[in-house]
């Protein structure tokens, strides 16, 4: 393994000038202590902006002094590129639009287009560095388009993308008019990792319904390229914190704020200014608390810390104004002359006194209205040492999902937040002790350094995977031998499917009319001595002898019921009875009725159940209900059912194209087979192939057969190049 290569908007240093030059200190919270120990041991170089630079001159030499000291390179913005993409798209567009909150959200191009800039700048620093081994992990909000960027300039790169906050669902994302561009930005990824399995869910949804890209298991394939979706919650360093409550300076800190606090309970709020937090929520429910429990009056504290944030725009000053506001009022309302109710400040807390809170807080009021994981909270359960205290977390927050045995309340509900206070003073120790020891061994099990080990694993195995279907292609070399074959052999058995693999798919099936060109290629193909070319289809006989009767090749239809040789008449592979379909239609129907633009086909011996023109995911969650329905009713019945490309197929069982192409491959020995399918219907014709036969899957996805080819455009071409050999 290469080298790693973190790009996130800001480096993990903070740069200061002062009058005697540049101040270097690491900085503080968030992504870059985070990844600091993971980032430190291994070789890594961290790509952010590096902050305002007076000057050119200076930027070359703080950019040695970066790379010397840190591992890290400075990428250099104008103010305008900052204001635009940083303060304008990035957090007037992304982040009130991802967060739930669409009334703050701002649509202005000229955010957009300092976004696009600012990504391509980024894109440019990291190829210009960027060797072939390297891990290109970019993260974050910031950098949405950065991995399409880069997949154009190094195509076989390994990019992972992280996105730190949630992913909004599908009728929140598609506000956007930029979703599209977004959505194909992240899809250059390799990998793309969220927080919880719910902001994946969302943007699969997203894929689906805006690119049409369904998914298996959470694989994608965008542009012939598979692209894993996976949640990864990431974990803080546990033992640093879990350590530093018997640090020194920490105990320290720790019993002059019990002095001050004279005994009594302490709650805890740290969070960044941010609209998104809750904080006035917070607050009203604290008042509410007070109002409803008065016997808590002087024997309890908040103490409320807001890190100061983003305060040249409106909603945050605003923010500011309403949170001290109601601070002065519900002091001024329940204060006495020994006691303030809440001890407020608005400040950026170093390690040391942070821990020291954590270590002397009784309970912890972690209440955002969305956030994408919340780290404060876990780092709040590992300073527990002694196991007391009592985590109050909102079920919107990411981490509430790995932080269950915590009070978890909804932070728009203001009553049972008070009431959840009150529930954690009056929880007894032996209950306090036995529910942070569960979260503790969960977090010190799941830290930031496995976090970030499981992604780049994951990331190596997608790149992995993606290398075994690429092996898999049909390349010059194999085509090559493959024409060489064909033109030396004396018998040659043909078999092609024909929806996917000779033509693309249709909305209505009966537009999928084959035009004048495949007729002409399929007719010269089957009028050749030394072939013999077989049609498989799922379509039914009338279909077929319609559009393919005429041109001396042999048919099967509805998936090897029926077939038909050369100049023969249709005949059965068994005798079957469709009178099940009286039974199995009414049901199919219903779905299709409850499914806008579904429809159910019927053939002689099958129904069939579309949904290609249905909205995406009601009709893929509609197929599902429907086949999960139907194995339990077909069970007594000798009945299968098929999901194919949009399609639920009821047939009578043990038919498949398999059985019948074997009436084929058994009629003599052939010196050339080819096979060529796109779905998993055709497994059952590549599985009955002998070894030596040519088997073409069409599409990227795991399979039986021997090789791939990505669309029917490819599939005519090779057709066209076999048949102008001979």
């Amino acid at each position: 393994m290469g080298r790693l290569l973190i790009t996130s908007n800001r480096l993990p240093v903070t740069i200061v000038k002062k009058k005697t030059g540049y101040n270097f200190s690491p900085s503080i919270g968030g992504l870059a202590t985070g990844l600091k120990s993971f980032y430190g041991s291994r070789e890594s170089i961290w790509i952010g902006w590096a902050g305002e630079m007076d000057g050119q001159e200076d930027a070359e030499w703080i950019k040695t002094k970066l790379m010397e000291g840190f591992n890290c390179h400075p990428v250099f913005l104008s103010a305008h590129d900052v204001d635009k993409y940083y303060a304008g798209f990035s957090n007037k567009t992304i982040w009130p639009l991802f967060h739930y909150f669409p009334l703050y959200t701002v649509y202005d191009d000229t955010y957009y287009q300092a976004y696009v800039e600012v990504n391509r700048v980024f894109c440019d620093e990291i190829t210009r560095m960027a060797r072939p081994d390297d891990i290109i992990w970019v993260h974050d909000y910031h950098f949405m388009l950065l991995p399409g960027f880069l997949r154009e300039k190094l195509p076989d790169a390994t990019i992972g993308f992280f996105l730190h906050i949630p992913f909004p669902s599908f009728e929140l994302f598609r506000l956007l008019p930029w979703r599209r561009e977004l959505l194909t930005g992240l899809l250059g990824a390799d990998l793309i990792g969220f927080h919880t399995y719910d902001y994946a869910r969302h943007f699969l949804s997203s894929v689906l319904h805006l690119l049409g890209l369904d998914h298996r298991m959470g694989e994608i394939v965008a542009d012939e390229r598979l692209v894993k979706v996976d949640s990864f919650p990431m974990g803080i360093d546990y033992d640093r914190y879990a350590g530093a409550v018997g640090d020194a300076k920490v105990r320290g800190e720790a019993d002059i704020l019990k002095q001050r606090l004279r005994g009594r309970k302490i709650i805890l709020s740290i969070d960044r200014l941010d609209y998104t937090k809750g904080i006035p929520q917070r607050l009203e429910a604290f008042d509410l608390f007070l109002k409803n429990y008065p016997q808590w009056h002087e024997k309890v504290t908040l103490i409320l810390v807001t890190a100061p944030s983003r305060a040249s725009l409106d909603q945050y000053r605003l923010l500011k104004k309403e949170v001290d506001e109601l601070v002065g009022n519900i002091n001024g309302k329940y204060g006495t002359v020994g006691w303030v109710p809440i001890q407020y400040f608005s400040r950026v807390l170093s390690f040391a006194p942070l821990v020291a809170m954590y270590s002397i807080a009784d309970v912890a009021l972690i209440t955002p209205l969305r956030d994408g994981m919340n780290l404060i909270a876990k780092e709040y359960v590992a300073t527990k040492a002694d196991g007391k205290g009592v985590l109050i977390i909102s079920e919107m927050a990411g981490a509430a999902s790995e932080l269950g045995e915590a009070v978890v309340i909804n932070p728009n509900n203001k009553a049972e937040m008070a009431a959840a206070i009150n529930e954690a003073l009056e929880m007894t120790e032996e209950e306090q002790t036995a529910r942070n020891k569960v979260m503790q061994k969960r977090l010190k099990r799941w830290n930031v350094v496995k976090w970030a080990e499981k992604f780049v694993d994951r990331l190596l195995e997608t790149k992995k995977r993606q290398a075994a279907l690429l092996d898999k292609r049909l390349n010059i070399e194999t085509r090559r031998r493959l024409v060489e074959e064909y033109a030396g052999a004396r018998r040659r058995l043909i078999l092609l499917d024909y929806d996917g693999t000779l033509a693309p798919f249709f909305n209505r099936p009966e537009k999928a009319k084959p035009g004048k060109e495949l007729r002409r290629l399929l007719e010269k193909a089957g009028g050749m001595d030394k072939n013999e070319v077989v049609l498989v289809s799922g379509r039914d006989q009338d279909d077929l002898d319609n559009w393919f009767g005429d041109l001396g090749i042999g048919l099967i239809a509805e998936h090897g019921l029926w077939v038909k040789e050369k100049g023969g008449q249709w005949e059965m592979i068994e005798r079957l009875s469709g009178e099940w379909k009286e039974e199995i239609r009414p049901i199919l129907e219903l779905y299709a009725d409850r499914t806008p633009g579904a429809f159910v086909e019927e053939k002689n011996y099958a129904l069939v159940f579309h949904y290609r023109k249905a909205e995406p995911e009601l009709g893929l969650t509609r197929s599902r209900e429907l086949m999960n329905n139907l194995v339990n009713l077909t069970a007594n019945l000798g009945l299968q059912v098929l999901e194919g490309n949009k399609v639920v197929e009821v047939k009578n069982f043990g038919i498949n194209k398999g059985k019948a192409a074997l009436k084929w491959v058994a009629k003599e020995n052939w010196d050339f087979i080819l096979a060529v399918g796109d779905d998993w219907t055709d497994e059952d014709i590549f599985s009955i192939l002998p070894e030596a036969a040519y088997s073409i899957k069409v599409g990227l996805s795991h399979s039986q057969a021997r090789f791939n080819l990505s669309s029917p455009r490819e599939v005519l071409s090779l057709l066209n190049e076999l048949l102008e050999t001979v």
